[in-house]
C-alpha cells in the first residue's frame, strides 16, 4: 500500500454500479467500493482494477462513497478496509486517530 499526502484526492472503483435517473442518467457505483487513482491501473490497496473486474468512477471521489455525504453512497454496500486507512475514513466505523499519550522521555 502507497501512503499519499493529505491534499491528495482519490477517484473510486467499484464491483457493480447503478444509473440515477433523477441525476441526468448519471453512472454511480455499488456494492464494494475501493479508492483509486487515475492514471493508475490498481486500487490503493493493490487490487488490479482489470483482474479484479473492477469498474472505474472517475468523477466519483472517495468521500461521496460514504452515507453521511449524500453522494453516491445509495447503494455501497462495503468500503475496503485497506483503502480507507490509506484514502481516509469516517462514519460510525471510523478509529479515532492514533496517539501517544504517554511518550517515553
Amino acid at each position: 500500500m502507497r501512503s499519499k499526502g493529505p491534499g491528495t484526492s482519490y477517484a473510486v472503483a467499484a464491483s457493480g454500479q447503478w444509473t440515477d435517473e433523477e441525476e441526468r442518467r448519471r453512472r454511480l457505483p455499488a456494492g464494494e467500493v475501493h479508492a483509486w487513482e487515475p492514471g493508475r491501473n490498481e486500487t490503493v490497496c493493490g487490487l488490479s482494477l482489470n483482474r479484479s473486474r473492477l469498474i472505474r468512477f472517475a468523477g466519483v471521489t472517495w468521500t461521496d462513497t460514504f452515507p453521511e455525504s449524500g453522494g453516491a453512497a445509495d447503494r455501497v454496500q462495503r468500503q475496503c478496509p485497506r483503502c480507507a486507512s490509506v484514502a481516509g475514513r469516517r462514519g460510525s466505523d471510523a478509529r479515532p486517530a492514533w496517539h501517544r499519550t504517554n511518550p517515553r522521555p
